[in-house]
């Protein structure tokens, strides 16, 4: 188990095979599975105790891509929370735009990957059929989307309806931990993506009720999703360091 945690620490580096086949333009091979570093981060992380009283004791699995992370009857997962949607079929007539906005597109990309892949950049929900990580994916109107994924969350613990309601309240029992909304933000040191008083997301993107696409519309839109991202992403990982490495 390790003691400490090393926020610059690029998950990507002990992933089997991710640059060989990012080199050749092949399936990704994902760190959020293969990673053991991420893996025993994610545990060191969040193994303390929950805003409800009890110990957050979590066990590694014998497999990681269906025993990630385990405690008591609940399953977890790890998800990316940064996405810049290069990959996204869907979008590629802005893609194409974007990487004409940037130099060397192939360098920034390498370099956006290895700091998303960093501890900041990660997060664990409970993992089953159709779980929150499928679904905010999946949603039209949250198309992984974290702000929004967080805004649904918040919508959560005040009994309002959202795109992601289902889904969330399936996991009930996984966010009664919490006790509320302040308590779900502190415990993943999410705080700087919500106000300080916890009633509000800080945004990517001007909001809109979830009425929007989701998605970046211009080059200068995915600068600024990209952008506030990587701020949210850098604001994290100083918390977590602050926090645990004291």
């Amino acid at each position: 188990m390790v003691k400490t945690i090393d926020v610059n620490f690029d998950f990507t580096e002990d992933t089997p095979y991710y640059w060989d086949n990012f080199k050749t333009g092949a399936t990704f091979t994902d760190p959020d599975i293969w990673s053991p570093t991420l893996r025993k981060y994610q545990q060191l992380l969040y193994s303390k105790k929950l805003p409800n009283g009890e110990m957050f004791n979590l066990q590694q699995g014998d497999n990681p891509e269906y025993d990630y992370l385990y405690w008591k009857d609940f399953r977890f997962g790890s998800d990316s929370i940064i996405n810049t949607y290069t990959h996204n079929i869907k979008l590629q007539w802005l893609i194409s735009e974007v990487k004409n906005s940037i130099k060397d597109f192939t360098n920034f990309q390498e370099k956006y990957l290895r700091e998303s892949y960093t501890i900041g950049g990660e997060m664990i929900f409970p993992k089953r059929r159709w779980s929150i990580n499928q679904c905010r994916g999946t949603n039209s109107q949250i198309k992984d989307r974290f702000d929004f994924t967080l805004e649904c969350i918040r919508r959560y613990y005040k009994n309002q309806d959202s795109p992601l309601n289902e889904v969330l309240n399936k996991d009930d029992e996984f966010f009664k931990l919490f006790n509320d909304f302040k308590g779900y933000v502190d415990f993943f040191y999410l705080n700087d993506l919500v106000t300080e008083d916890y009633n509000n997301i800080k945004f990517y993107l001007e909001f809109d009720n979830f009425n929007r696409n989701p998605l970046p519309q211009t080059v200068e839109e995915w600068h600024n999703l990209y952008n506030a991202q990587m701020e949210f992403l850098r604001a994290r990982n100083k918390r977590i360091n602050q926090s645990i490495n004291k």
